[in-house]
C-alpha cells in the first residue's frame, strides 16, 4: 500500500508537473519556429520586404491562426507520447528477428499510426501557410468540351502524403535508435545551458533526418504515387488534368522548388517534434533531492532509504540513486543523518538501508555477469550444461557468503533460457525491468551441430571420460575464475566431479510417437539452418548482448559512488562508526564485481567501443556505459583503499581478496 502511495505521489506531483512545464516550453517556441519556417519557404532575394509583410500578414490571419492551434494540439499529443513510451533503461534488441519483433509490436504499431496521422495536419498546416499552388486539394478546371469540373490539385496531395511518410518513418527510427531511451548527463547544468547546448544539435539532426527521409519518400511515390492519386481522385470524385505534367515521374519530380518545399516542410516537423523531446528529456531528469530522513511518519515513504528500495516507478529509483551520489559527494550536513543513529534505540537504519540496497544492487550485477560468462565462455567455447541439475556456479557462492549479511539468499541459475539466467535474485519477487540477454541457446532450432556435440556429456564408457589432464589428448574446459576464491572461502578444496560417482538413473525408451515427432523437429531444425535469409535473423549479435547486459549500469555507476563516496566521509565523519561494520562486505563485493567485469572484458566484442552516431536524436550512450562502469568501479575501490590505506590490513575479508585489495593499494591495478 505504501509503495503504490509512493509511485502514485511521485508520478503525479514530480514527473507529469515535469512532463506539463516541457510541453508548455515547446508551444511557446512554437511561434518563432513557425515565423522562420515561412520566411524560408516565402522569402524572396528580390523583394525582400514585400516577403516579410506578407509573412507577418499570413501568421495573423484566419488560416495562419488555425494552424497555429492545431501544431500546438499536436505538440500536446506528442509531449503525451514521450510521458507514455519513455524509458531510463534501453530495449536493446539482440538479433535481427528481436528488432523486427519490436517494430511490429501492437504498441509501437499504434504510434506510428499516431506519428502518421499528426503527420499529415502538420504537412496540411505546412501547405496552408505556403500558399500558391499547395494550398487546397482540388481546383477548378475545364474539360475537353469546355464543361467546369474539379480537378486533383497533386502538389498539395504528395505534401500531405509526404508528412505520413515522414511521421512514419521517425517513429520507426525511434525504436531502432531507442529515442524513448532518457538518459542522466553527469555534468549537471541548468535547463537553459543544457537547452542552448543541445539546439544546434537538434537542428542538424531535424535538416539531415528530413533529407534522407524525403529521399526515400520521392523514390518510393516515383513507383507507388499513382496508387493514392487513384484513391483519391475515386473517393472525392476528383479528376486528372491532362495539361499538368503527373508528379509520379521522373520530370514532375525534377522540381527544385519542390523539392525544397518538401525538405522545408520535414525539418520543419521534425524539428517541433524533436524539440518537445529534448526539453521532455531536460526536464525529467532533473536532479529531485529527497529528504534523508523525516519527523513526520506519513512522510516516511518520500524519505530516501525507502524510495531506493522501490523497483517501480524506475526513474523514481534512479533519481534516488542520482540523490545518492550527490549528496555523497556535497552535502556534509545530509551525510551526517546518513550516519546518525536512531532514537530511541541507537540502530543506524538509514545507513543499513542505503548500504544493503546499493550492495544488491552490485551483487545483481556481479550474478549476472557470471551467468552470461557460464554461457558464452571463453575463446568462443560454449560451457557444458547438465540439463537434469541446477548448480550454482562458485563465483555466485562466493559472492552470497562475502555479503550474507545483508543480503538474502539467491536462487538457483538455470543456464539454458535467458529467462532463467538474469531472474530476479530474490524468489517470489517481480520481474526486474533489465533488458533479457539473448545469450547463446544449445536448445535453439539454430544451434550448430559441431557445437552440440562439444558440449554433449560423455558418455562414462567413452575413453574420453574423467579427469584428462594432458592438452595432447584433450583440450581443457574453461576454468572458472573464482575457483580458487571458493575453495579458500570455505576453507575446503573443490572436489573433482570424477571423484564423486552419482547414480545414473536408467533412461526410460521414448514412445513410438515421441521418437517420431523428435525426428520430425530435427528435419526442420536442419532445413532452416541451411537457409541463410534465416540464419541471417537469428544470428546473436554480441556487441548488442554486452550492451544489453549493462543497459541500466548507471543505477551501478551511481551506487558505487554513493558507497564509495560515504566509506571516504566516514573515515573522518562517521562518530558512531557505522559504516566500519560493513566495510568487509562492501569491499568483497567490489572486489567481485571487479574481477568479473575484468573477466566480461576478455570476451570477444566486449572491448570494443562503438562509433556514437550523431546525426539521429536517439541517446547513445547506453553503448558506452560498460567502460563507464569499470571505471567508475576501480575509482571507487582507489577511492576507498587511498583513504583508509594501511589500515584495511584488520579488515576481515578472504586471502584471495586482500591479494587483490592490497594490488590496489600497491597502486599495481
Amino acid at each position: 500500500m505504501v509503495s503504490t502511495e509512493q509511485s502514485c505521489w511521485f508520478i503525479r506531483k514530480v514527473i507529469c508537473w515535469r512532463a506539463v512545464a516541457s510541453i508548455a516550453w515547446a508551444v511557446l517556441l512554437l511561434p518563432p519556429i513557425t515565423l522562420v519556417f515561412v520566411i524560408i519557404s516565402k522569402f524572396s532575394f528580390l523583394h525582400p520586404i514585400q516577403t516579410i509583410s506578407e509573412c507577418l500578414y499570413l501568421l495573423t490571419s484566419a488560416s495562419g491562426i488555425f494552424s497555429f492551434i492545431l501544431l500546438c494540439g499536436v505538440i500536446l499529443i506528442v509531449g503525451f507520447l514521450h510521458l507514455e513510451y519513455y524509458t531510463v533503461i534501453p530495449t536493446i534488441a539482440c538479433s535481427k528477428i528481436a528488432l523486427l519483433g519490436q517494430l511490429l509490436h501492437p504498441r509501437h504499431f499504434i504510434n506510428s499510426l499516431v506519428h502518421c496521422f499528426m503527420g499529415v495536419i502538420v504537412a496540411w498546416c505546412c501547405a496552408v501557410t505556403m500558399g500558391l499552388r499547395y494550398e487546397t486539394l482540388g481546383y477548378p478546371c475545364t474539360e475537353s468540351d469546355g464543361h467546369p469540373q474539379m480537378c486533383l490539385n497533386e502538389y498539395h496531395l504528395i505534401l500531405l502524403l509526404a508528412g505520413a511518410f515522414v511521421g512514419f518513418s521517425h517513429s520507426l527510427l525511434g525504436v531502432i535508435y531507442n529515442m524513448n531511451y532518457v538518459s542522466f548527463h553527469t555534468v549537471q547544468q541548468y535547463k537553459y545551458l543544457r537547452f542552448k547546448r543541445c539546439l544546434p544539435l537538434v537542428v542538424k539532426c531535424s535538416a539531415t533526418q528530413a533529407l534522407y527521409s524525403v529521399r526515400n519518400y520521392i523514390v518510393m511515390y516515383l513507383f507507388l504515387g499513382y496508387i493514392p492519386r487513384a484513391w483519391i481522385c475515386k473517393t472525392l470524385n476528383l479528376h486528372l488534368d491532362s495539361s499538368v505534367h503527373p508528379l509520379d515521374s521522373i520530370a514532375g519530380l525534377l522540381d527544385l522548388s519542390l523539392l525544397y518545399h518538401l525538405w522545408s516542410s520535414a525539418t520543419f516537423l521534425l524539428l517541433t517534434w524533436n524539440i518537445t523531446l529534448l526539453l521532455f528529456r531536460i526536464f525529467v531528469t532533473e536532479v529531485y533531492s529527497f529528504p534523508v530522513q523525516s519527523s513526520f511518519t506519513e512522510d516516511s515513504h518520500q524519505c530516501l532509504p525507502k524510495v531506493l528500495t522501490e523497483k517501480q516507478p524506475m526513474i523514481l529509483k534512479f533519481l534516488a540513486l542520482q540523490d545518492l551520489a550527490l549528496l555523497s559527494q556535497h552535502s556534509p550536513s545530509r551525510r551526517c543523518e546518513v550516519f546518525s543513529l536512531s532514537q530511541p534505540g541507537g540502530h543506524p537504519h538509514n545507513w543499513n538501508a542505503i548500504s544493503k540496497e546499493c550492495l544488491s544492487l552490485l551483487t545483481d550485477l556481479t550474478q549476472r555477469l557470471v551467468a552470461y560468462h557460464d554461457t558464452v565462455a571463453t575463446n568462443g567455447r560454449a560451457k557444458s550444461l547438465s540439463s537434469g541439475s541446477e548448480r550454482k556456479t562458485s563465483s555466485e557462492t562466493s559472492v552470497t557468503s562475502g555479503t550474507e549479511d545483508l543480503m538474502s539468499p539467491r536462487p538457483v541459475f538455470l543456464m539454458k533460457t535467458p529467462a532463467s539466467v538474469f531472474a530476479r535474485s530474490v524468489a517470489g519477487t517481480p520481474q526486474s525491468p533489465l533488458t533479457s540477454l539473448f545469450t547463446p541457446d544449445l536448445d535453439s532450432p539454430f544451434a550448430s551441430p559441431a557445437l552440440r556435440r562439444l558440449t554433449a556429456p560423455v558418455d562414462q564408457c567413452s575413453p574420453w571420460y574423467g579427469t584428462v589432464q594432458s592438452p595432447h589428448i584433450m583440450r581443457r574446459a574453461p576454468k572458472l575464475w573464482s575457483t580458487s576464491t571458493d575453495s579458500q572461502v570455505n576453507g575446503s578444496p573443490t572436489p573433482s566431479p570424477a571423484s564423486v560417482p552419482s547414480p545414473k538413473p536408467e533412461p526410460s525408451k521414448p514412445s513410438f510417437l515421441a521418437q517420431f515427432l523428435q525426428n520430425r523437429k530435427e528435419q526442420v531444425k536442419n532445413f532452416l539452418a541451411k537457409r541463410v535469409l534465416i540464419m541471417y535473423l537469428f544470428n546473436k549479435l554480441p556487441e548488442a548482448s554486452s550492451q544489453a547486459l549493462f543497459a541500466d549500469s548507471q543505477a551501478h555507476i551511481w551506487a558505487l559512488e554513493g558507497l564509495s563516496y560515504l566509506v571516504q566521509a566516514s573515515f573522518s565523519e562517521d562518530q558512531f562508526g557505522v559504516v566500519q561494520t560493513t566495510l568487509p562486505s562492501i569491499l568483497s563485493c567490489m572486489l567481485v564485481l571487479q574481477e568479473a567485469v575484468d573477466r566480461h572484458f576478455k570476451l570477444p566484442h566486449a572491448s570494443s567501443k562503438p562509433v556514437r552516431s550523431t546525426s539521429s536524436m536517439g541517446d547513445s550512450t547506453y553503448k558506452t556505459l560498460r567502460f563507464a562502469l569499470r571505471a567508475t568501479l576501480k575509482t571507487a575501490i582507489y577511492r576507498i583503499t587511498t583513504t583508509f590505506g594501511d589500515h584495511l590490513n584488520a579488515v576481515q575479508i578472504s586471502a584471495e581478496h586482500r591479494k587483490r585489495l592490497q594490488q590496489f593499494l600497491e597502486y599495481k591495478e
